[in-house]
């Protein structure tokens, strides 16, 4: 029999101990989803893979809205072409993978994986023509109209083309490599996410015909502005743009002299950039991972995009040397990757961008509201500090929290966790600088964060280099938790200061990812997080747990057990919720566990950005649940965890999404929130965000999503990003009067 649950001083009902415990860190075998057999339909969950597709699809909307700001919807162009990009090459590519190797298994809605495969594809190929269409139909004509114009070599002036000719002489010309295919010269290996043109020559002596590649540079940009870097600005509103494709092709002739040039077209290829580091077996992790970083560059193709004006010959010499399949050939119009619109995306121009705001300093923090720096430690001693970015300063709490450890000669060791930052972070400068000052500090980092791991390599070096412990955790799972310890001398006692987060520690990203974090000098939460990086660096087995849910052994089943005590209060007669608000929600396990909540008749609420598994609105199944998702602006990125609880609301915030990789494979940690005022704001946040008020869309049992953004009388919906802006604006305001 399980034991009976704790309760706090708050009257908040604990995790039962022996499913809140961690007895050893390890990779558990995925188990079913919980309860009796029959129970649900087989056909209970929508298809994670398709479910991302409409996602991005749901990002394509802001593109093609007409009322949002123009530059913005630029810049959600670029996002969904960035996006589809790594779904290529990280999860179509790893279901070729395991389709290739036999070890594919039908999908968790009942797919086939060829099946799965074939509707990726598909549904693909509309997205990415509708993607295009958007920018040549609608977005495009509208930037003609605000004087930025994406031009072509022939509607140039004279005076545009002679300067244009001089900087493909003096900054293009040497740093292109023609590479001819004749039996001499085999076809070149193509890398992967390059745009290239395909290049037919002819022998004016010979008359044969000859093809070659050449790649477009990827470290230049690739929009090149004809008015210099100032056009289209607020001041000089005239902006014209070339591709950098095309300056290549008008100047073929210097890349093959004598020869006359036939034809030449563009095309892109994607590969298989997913990592494979068989971690138990290598001695060194670090040198592991950066031999296999080598091997993503040659990873198979899994998509080819040409222009759809490609002669077929070419591109049947394309599909045959490339190796790919005729079904993953994206014909589009020209240009390829609108990844390079990010360039017209950042154009200063106000009125085309949403409007700038300022972070401001967290009242908590800076009670006085002066413009000295706050005294975090200070602050942290009077109460449990609630952050939410970007809305709240990140520099003025997180970052201003760790440059104050690095410089208080009272603090005696940091420990740290790094998912993902940047190398010139002033929190990588922080932990080198408390280092050098001779304190105690450990950073823990995440080399296989993916698409960071060189850089993570790079900076981990630096740190070791300054005399920071760098470790690389736990063998078979990525570290993905946000923590951060501060250990301080305080007369003959040491007090341990916390941050909690449900974001990393990057600077940049922080000013448009939202996220949460705690800060606290809360004993159990210290003791909590001593043991886990104890844990994490160390061999400390048996640790267990007060105020954190710590995977892979006990947060999936400390969350159902949480989801469990709802459904027993609702029959009760108490009061019972659920509202989750993730990045993704996939699990069965979870899913099921809210299925059952649905059935008991206790209302259960998800916010997910991206991709959702659950059916929600079945009848007999999950007719209490509703799917929403937000986004916007920012990215909506924290991950909160809210259960009514018999009136004491428990919620728990942090890193972990509902998906098998977090809650199996990572080291993830959510943290119980203890002050009533917190919890009390963040149930407001999560009511806001379900507002039928508040524009977001709406999942249906069918995995359709509808965009809700305007009233019956065609009003815009509010924006609960910008309305938050505008609350801590409002809040400012009345705080000075």
């Amino acid at each position: 029999m399980d034991p009976q649950p704790a309760t706090s001083s708050l009257g908040i009902t604990d995790v039962p101990a022996a499913r809140a415990t961690q007895d050893r860190i390890e990779l558990p075998e995925f188990e079913p989803p919980l309860g009796p057999e029959g129970d649900f339909a087989e056909d209970r969950f929508l298809d994670r893979e398709l479910s991302w597709l409409h996602f991005n699809s749901r990002v394509l909307e802001l593109a093609e809205d007409p009322d949002l700001y123009l530059l913005e919807r630029v810049g959600f162009l670029s996002i969904f072409a960035s996006n589809l990009d790594e779904f290529f090459m990280v999860r179509v590519a790893g279901l070729k993978r395991r389709i290739a190797t036999g070890l594919a298994v039908p999908s968790a809605a009942g797919l086939s994986p060829i099946d799965q495969l074939e509707l990726i594809l598909n549904e693909a190929k509309d997205l990415q023509r509708r993607h295009a269409h958007v920018f040549a139909e609608q977005v495009r004509p509208a930037l003609a109209a605000e004087q930025i114009l994406l031009t072509r070599w022939a509607e140039l002036d004279e005076r545009a083309r002679e300067e244009l000719h001089r900087w493909f002489i003096d900054q293009i010309f040497p740093v292109l490599t023609p590479l001819a295919v004749d039996p001499a010269h085999p076809f070149p290996y193509i890398s992967g996410l390059s745009l290239n043109l395909a290049v037919v020559v002819r022998n004016p002596v010979s008359g044969k015909e000859l093809f070659a590649r050449v790649k477009v540079p990827d470290r230049m940009p690739r929009l090149i502005s004809v008015d210099g870097p100032r056009a289209g600005n607020t001041a000089w509103r005239v902006a014209r743009f070339v591709t950098l494709e095309e300056v290549i092709a008008v100047h073929l002739e210097h890349l093959f002299p004598g020869m006359d040039i036939v034809e030449h077209h563009t095309f892109r290829v994607t590969r298989n950039e997913d990592l494979e580091v068989e971690e138990d077996d290598a001695e060194n992790l670090l040198q592991a991972l950066e031999k296999e970083l080598l091997r993503r560059r040659f990873g198979p193709p899994v998509r080819l995009e040409v222009a759809n004006d490609i002669a077929p010959n070419i591109l049947a010499l394309l599909v045959r040397e490339l190796g790919i399949e005729e079904d993953e050939v994206f014909a589009l119009p020209a240009p390829l990757d609108l990844r390079g619109l990010s360039v017209i995306a950042g154009i200063d121009r106000v009125d085309l961008h949403y409007p700038k705001h300022l972070a401001h300093t967290s009242r908590a923090l800076n009670e006085s509201e002066t413009s000295k720096a706050a005294n975090v430690f200070a602050a942290m001693r009077r109460r449990d500090i609630l952050l939410h970015h970007p809305y709240d300063s990140f520099s003025t709490s997180v970052q201003a929290f760790l440059e104050q450890a690095a410089s208080d000669p009272k603090v005696m060791a940091i420990k740290q966790t790094l998912y993902r930052t940047s190398g010139d972070s002033p929190i990588v400068d922080a932990l080198i600088d408390a280092a050098e000052a001779g304190k105690q500090v450990l950073a823990l980092v995440e080399i296989k964060a993916r698409f960071d791991e060189q850089a993570n390599i790079s900076w981990a070096r630096k740190l070791e280099q300054a005399g920071v412990h760098v470790v690389y955790g736990i063998v078979g799972l990525k570290t993905h938790s946000k923590l951060s310890l501060v250990v301080r001398r305080e007369g003959d006692k040491l007090r341990r200061y916390c941050h909690i987060g449900t974001g990393n520690y990057h600077p940049r990203t922080a000013r448009y990812y939202e996220d949460l974090g705690l800060l606290t000098t809360d004993d159990q939460v210290g003791e909590d997080l001593s043991r886990l990086f104890n844990q994490l660096s160390g061999y400390a087995p048996r640790s267990t747990f007060k105020r954190l849910l710590v995977a892979p052994r006990s947060l999936r089943s400390g969350l159902i057990d949480r989801i469990e005590t709802e459904i027993a209060n609702r029959k009760a007669g108490l009061a019972a919720r659920v509202v989750i608000k993730v990045n993704s929600m996939v699990d069965e396990a979870i899913i099921d566990a809210l299925y059952r909540a649905s059935q008991a008749g206790v209302r259960v609420d998800v916010i997910v950005r991206g991709i959702c598994a659950l059916r929600p609105g079945v009848p007999g199944l999950s007719e209490n649940i509703s799917v929403r998702s937000v986004l916007g602006r920012f990215l909506e990125h924290s991950r909160v965890f809210y259960f009514a609880n018999a009136g004491n609301p428990c919620v728990y915030i942090g890193s972990a999404d509902m998906m098998h990789r977090n809650l199996d494979r990572r080291v993830e940690a959510l943290v119980r929130l203890s002050n009533r005022e917190d919890i009390a704001e963040l149930g407001s946040l999560l009511d806001r965000y379900l507002d039928p008020g508040t524009a977001s869309w709406h999942l249906d049992a069918q995995g359709v999503w509808t965009r809700h953004h305007k009233d019956a009388e065609g009003n815009p919906l509010l924006d609960v990003q910008s309305w938050l802006l505008e609350s801590r604006t409002r809040q400012r305001g009345a705080a000075r009067r």
